[in-house]
């Protein structure tokens, strides 16, 4: 078979990630202490313990789940002999999981990935005061009638809006973002227009938009600075769909996502079209396995390790 290894992005993380491989594994603790030790914080304590309301805290979500992510991966290194170049096609992964999938690649080393993460969680926060912004799921749309639905609800008794696609996560679930009355006036555009389903997301900030612009002149700066190495094997680019291993184009296709529409279906479809058949989620949760299962093939597999029964089943598969 050929493999890809993908990576989720916030929403996944939950009060207890990694605390069971960080107790079966001392490799996995090693990723989780290098990630404290970075960050000059008791990152793993909040993981494992708690309290949910700082965890979910986006400067404290995208640096955690990119360490749960890079644990088991060290896990299927150490136990099952897997190195990445021999047995990975490609690596891909959902906004801040693209950092977890070039950090898997050797692009950036943990605690980079770490540090730039914090940065890029504590910039996103900061770009948009509290309540101006917004983000909203339609259902049962393609990319292209959400296009449509946010230039019809652009246009606002202020003047014009931002409002625009933020994830194009496929199986006609497409996300939006932008300025809060603008996505309201969007939820009624798609309603008014037999749109299955039309709902605000419970975020902290407008990701993915225009919006986002002072955070991404953040990140260009943290990334003019950073080593970036070739990755061992290619990255499917959130902003382009396409695969990439030079480090200069991959910092600006990461200076780009901060703003850019995170376009999954066209990258798992770019996957397939490279021969990909078994698609593996590392990490916390199965919201990527979910969403591939209604864009690829049905006979293609799909897995998801995130604990140790997960991590001992998928190594049968190697």
């Amino acid at each position: 078979m050929v493999h890809a290894f993908i990576f989720p992005g916030q929403g996944s993380q939950t009060v207890g990630m990694g605390r069971e491989l960080a107790a079966a594994f001392p490799m996995a603790r090693a990723v989780f202490e290098e990630v404290d030790d970075a960050l000059g914080a008791r990152l793993s304590r909040l993981m494992f313990e708690g309290p949910a309301e700082e965890l979910m805290l986006t400067e404290n979500a995208q640096p955690a789940l990119m360490a749960a992510s890079l644990a088991v991966l060290r896990v299927l290194e150490h136990e099952g002999g897997l190195r990445l170049a021999d047995r990975v096609a490609v690596v891909a992964g959902h906004s801040l999981g693209e950092y977890s999938a070039l950090a898997a690649a050797g692009a950036f080393d943990v605690a980079a990935a770490a540090r730039l993460l914090r940065l890029r969680g504590q910039a996103m926060q900061r770009a948009v005061p509290a309540g101006e912004g917004a983000m909203a799921a339609l259902l049962g749309i393609d990319l292209a009638e959400a296009s449509a639905i946010c230039e019809a609800a652009a246009e606002g008794p202020r003047g014009r809006e931002v409002v625009q696609p933020a994830n194009d996560n496929g199986g006609g679930q497409v996300v939006i973002s932008g300025q809060r009355e603008a996505v309201e006036r969007a939820i009624e555009v798609a309603k008014a227009r037999g749109v299955k389903r039309a709902m605000k997301l419970p975020v902290s900030a407008p990701f993915h938009c225009a919006l986002m612009a002072p955070a991404a002149d953040a990140m260009a700066e943290a990334l003019a600075h950073a080593l970036i190495q070739p990755p061992v094997v290619p990255l499917i680019a959130n902003v382009s769909a396409t695969k990439v291993t030079d480090p200069s184009e991959i910092r600006d296709l990461l200076v780009r996502q901060v703003t850019g529409t995170v376009r999954w279906r066209e990258s798992v479809l770019a996957m397939v079209a490279m021969g990909v058949d078994s698609f593996i989620e590392l990490g916390v949760g199965r919201v990527l396995s979910g969403l591939v299962r209604r864009i690829a093939p049905a006979e293609a597999a799909i897995a998801a390790a995130g604990t140790p029964g997960e991590i001992e089943a998928l190594l049968k598969l190697f």
